[in-house]
């Protein structure tokens, strides 16, 4: 098969050319190339497979059904590479629990699916960490909840398996108490808010860990500028730290939770519209690290409810690279090479993968997305519900499989 006049992009940027795929396989990037099967792109781009690391499945259920149709939604929305977070029901903090999960990826269409290991049992004990990652699990996770003598030890964990602490930061006593951020709309609103020095006080507690022991950790979902600068400056310094932001964190503000809507609902919260502004200027400034959708999609009996009872989070997966797209790529925030470092290079490394170029010789994940194509988002589960988007997913490419929408 030869896909022939593509934008191919990658994290060296974009070029005109066709690309011949044998067997699942690259074997030529150049111009002119003829075979007797041939896929006109017609100047869509030819892209890496998406990679998100932070995905939840519906009402946060651990099945095998839910997992199915979280693989396929991915690969819809141009992602072809997913991690489940660990705090599901059940909570994937044990050998069968991970069995079971595991057992649910065999003969999956859609996305490849990969889960993370939570390092804290319910009653707040540590999970059998060094099984777990033999038997597979890709991550350890790791809520900032935990105790200091216990987030020491799986730093230590962390430090003998040479693999990435996907952390989240929050203090408990302040998450348990709000629901939404701290500020002027909480006010108004009469709800109990979180401030933001939830996370940035614990940002720098883990900081000061992966420092000490010299490991390598991924901030989950930040929304405080502070922490994104406290990241950035730890970096600076030698400290292996990274940040993750949401797309939703870099577009809406905690005002999206005006007339009550639970879809603006999220964990962690909303922040304030300043800081909506110097999230995105951290994005242009390349101090954030990966990007998410965030996808953590609820039944409507956990969503139409009062607000401080409803469930956190929306959805994003069905059209996250229209989204990425439309909202940062389109309107000037950063450009299409840079999103595929945001979104499949950078995440890729945090589970020791490397992808994100395209090579003669390498196995094809890849997609063709067409730009010009007009997209309407009809989800009353997404914060961009009834907004037009541009971009479609045309095809997906994942080594000898080929999915066409």
């Amino acid at each position: 098969m030869v896909v022939s006049n593509a934008l191919l992009c990658d994290i060296n940027g974009e070029k005109r050319c066709d690309i011949r795929i044998e067997d699942g396989i690259i074997t030529e990037i150049g111009e002119g190339l003829k075979c007797g099967e041939l896929v006109d792109a017609k100047g869509a781009y030819f892209l890496p497979q998406l990679i998100d690391t932070n995905v939840r499945l519906q009402d946060g259920v651990l099945n095998a059904k839910n997992i199915k149709a979280t693989a396929q939604e991915a690969l819809r929305g141009g992602i072809g590479h997913i991690v489940l977070n660990a705090d599901s029901t059940p909570a994937i903090d044990n050998e069968v629990v991970l069995e079971f999960a595991q057992n649910s990826l065999h003969q999956l269409s859609g996305a490849k699916v990969d889960v993370m290991l939570g390092t804290l049992q319910e009653d707040a004990t540590l999970s059998n960490i060094a099984i777990l990652l033999k038997r597979g699990a890709i991550a350890p996770y790791m809520s900032t909840t935990a105790k200091n003598n216990l987030a020491i030890k799986i730093a230590e964990y962390v430090q003998m398996y040479k693999v990435t602490l996907f952390c989240k930061a929050e203090d408990n006593s302040l998450i348990n108490s709000g629901v939404m951020l701290e500020g002027d709309v909480s006010s108004k609103l009469g709800l109990a808010g979180i401030p933001d020095l939830s996370e940035v006080l614990h940002v720098s507690r883990m900081i000061e860990l992966a420092r000490h022991f010299k490991i390598k950790i991924l901030f989950k979902s930040i929304a405080s500028p502070r922490s994104i600068a406290l990241i950035d400056k730890a970096k600076k310094e030698g400290v292996d730290v990274s940040c993750e932001v949401s797309i939703h964190h870099l577009l809406h503000s905690d005002k999206a939770c005006d007339n009550f809507n639970t879809t603006a609902k999220l964990s962690p919260p909303l922040a304030s519209e300043n800081d909506v502004a110097l999230l995105q200027e951290a994005l242009k400034n390349k101090e954030i690290d990966c990007l998410t959708t965030l996808h953590q999609p609820n039944s409507p009996v956990n969503k139409e409810v009062a607000f401080f009872d409803a469930h956190y989070g929306c959805e994003g997966l069905d059209n996250a690279l229209c989204l990425y797209y439309t909202k940062l790529v389109r309107s000037g925030l950063i450009s299409m090479s840079e999103l595929v470092r945001l979104t499949v290079q950078n995440p890729a490394k945090a589970i020791r993968l490397e992808r994100g170029e395209f090579k003669v010789g390498q196995r094809v994940d890849a997609l063709l997305f067409d730009p010009k194509i007009p997209a309407s988002i009809q989800n009353q589960n997404s914060l961009y519900h009834n907004e037009d988007l541009e971009g479609k997913v045309l095809m997906s490419f994942q080594g000898e499989n080929i999915t066409r929408f």
